[in-house]
């Protein structure tokens, strides 16, 4: 009974994993091209300025990234909050306004119901 169960688990697992992987894969050779590229410059900049310039040049272009990017994932992390608040809004009225009208369409029968049953008595 739960061996079918546990082999569902199992083979969405590691479709999940190789998915993963998959990506991963995609990614490295972009990450060393990265890599060498930040090297480059690097160079570029010791050859220009000296080590020690050179360095905080490099420090400060990656911390001027990274402070970008960290604006723009809270940026976006908020707009999906504000999303997502508008549709819990839009939900909890459409599903007030769908009980309102099941109300509306079963109050005649309920009242024909009404007096049809008190007119038998």
């Amino acid at each position: 009974m739960f061996a079918g169960l546990i082999n569902q688990a199992k083979s969405a697992a590691s479709h999940l994993i190789l998915k993963y992987v998959a990506r991963a894969s995609v990614a490295v050779p972009f990450l060393i091209a990265a890599g060498f590229s930040l090297a480059a410059i690097t160079v570029m900049l010791v050859e220009r300025f000296g080590h020690v310039t050179a360095y905080w040049l490099v420090a400060g272009g990656l911390a001027l990234i990274g402070a970008i990017a960290a604006i723009v994932v809270s940026v976006r992390e908020h707009e999906e909050e504000v999303a997502e608040q508008q549709a819990e809004k839009t939900d909890t009225g459409e599903v007030v306004s769908d009980t309102t009208a099941q109300v509306l369409a079963q109050a005649p029968v309920a009242l024909l119901g009404t007096l049809m049953t008190k007119t038998t008595i």
